[in-house]
């Protein structure tokens, strides 16, 4: 590590060489499955660009495998909000009224204009709230606003959004 720190590239090869088995092997029981090898090399750009913050005299190990575990549940939770969309996506089996799935269709492209046209910080929120299934919290983490900021502009999106579409149902 201190080979590392000093500027030798080389060296961070070593640790990766080193660690890289146990890393995988990590992944995978953790739950990545296939996509173990992404969430490795993502971990170990993570390392390298926190060894700033990496104690001295700390063994290395644990704390790579800390972030393999990180990158794993966030694997698992994109995974998660993926197959919500793509079920939500997924046509239904059951066979609409074509003039009822034009009515849908439309309502659909009205609203995704209406979201289009909101100023940026009410469109990034709607977006995160509504289209990516983010919580509260979560939409707070991803724009590096406070929760009342994000519930004050979703409150007044949702608002500009019901007079754009006044014919329409938006939820409160």
């Amino acid at each position: 590590m201190a080979r590392v720190r000093a500027g030798e590239s080389a060296a961070y090869g070593e640790l990766v060489n080193r660690h890289a088995p146990v890393a995988k092997r990590a992944a995978v029981f953790l739950g990545a499955g296939a996509d173990a090898d992404d969430v490795v090399q993502e971990a170990f750009v993570k390392a390298y660009r926190g060894l700033a913050g990496f104690r001295d005299g700390a063994p290395f190990r644990p704390w790579l495998l800390r972030i393999v575990a990180n990158e794993t549940r966030n694997l698992m939770r994109t995974r998660g909000r993926r197959s919500r969309r793509e079920e939500l996506a997924a046509p239904l089996d059951v066979v609409l009224d074509p003039a009822e799935e034009a009515v849908s269709l439309e309502r659909r492209t009205e609203l995704l204009s209406a979201v289009r046209a909101l100023p940026e910080p009410m469109r990034l929120v709607v977006t995160c709230r509504y289209l990516l299934d983010l919580d509260e919290a979560e939409t707070a983490a991803v724009l590096g606003w406070p929760r009342g900021t994000v519930k004050s502009r979703l409150h007044r999106a949702l608002g500009r959004l019901r007079d754009a579409l006044p014919d329409k149902e938006v939820q409160r």
